[in-house]
């Protein structure tokens, strides 16, 4: 574990405030859930909680039947990064930190469909070699949990209005099993 050298007092209510420099780097916003450990030593570890994490192996699998029956490359991400991947790379692309652009059309809880001519929108900040063709918010409880990316590569063709339909009930489906 890695020391900041940044202390922190508890308050009055059992409250600690993370520092803003530790909140940005790992993308902790306001209302993120965290889950809490402790060691055997005393110690005490905050860590993200992912609750895409839960659905990684049935994502995966969903991933592959999309691009078994498709020809897609098919991803979905939590809000972080991609957590399942069928179609691409996997070293590229998977577990890599959403790109700036995604994570904007996230919070905006758009649909998304790259339309020949506008601006390419990588799907993570590590790749120059994949964009996003159709990107569908993951909502649970009207809360956003993720994203269903189409992924095109350097020259591919424009996802059609069905991809973009496919994305959002796949989007759909994964928030109603959040739910249940």
């Amino acid at each position: 574990m890695k020391a900041t050298g940044i202390v922190r007092r508890v308050d009055d209510l059992g409250r600690i405030v993370i520092p803003k420099e530790i909140r940005r780097t790992l993308k902790i916003r306001e209302g993120d859930p965290l889950e809490i450990y402790t060691e055997k030593d005393g110690g005490v570890i905050f860590r993200k909680y992912s609750p895409m994490g839960e659905m990684q192996e049935f994502a995966s699998q969903m991933c592959e039947a999309i691009h078994n029956n498709t020809g897609l490359v098919a991803a979905v991400s939590d809000r972080d990064s991609i957590i399942a991947l069928a179609g691409a790379s996997k070293r590229e692309l998977l577990e890599k930190p959403n790109s700036q652009e995604l994570d904007k059309l996230m919070e905006n809880r758009k649909n998304y469909r790259y339309t020949p001519g506008s601006a390419l929108l990588r799907a993570s900040e590590n790749s120059e070699k994949y964009h996003l063709g159709v990107a569908s918010p993951i909502l649970c409880q009207g809360d956003l949990i993720g994203s269903v990316l189409f992924l095109l590569g350097e020259n591919a063709q424009a996802l059609e209005e069905s991809d973009q339909r496919l994305a959002q009930t796949v989007a759909g489906f994964l928030g109603s099993q959040m739910e249940s």
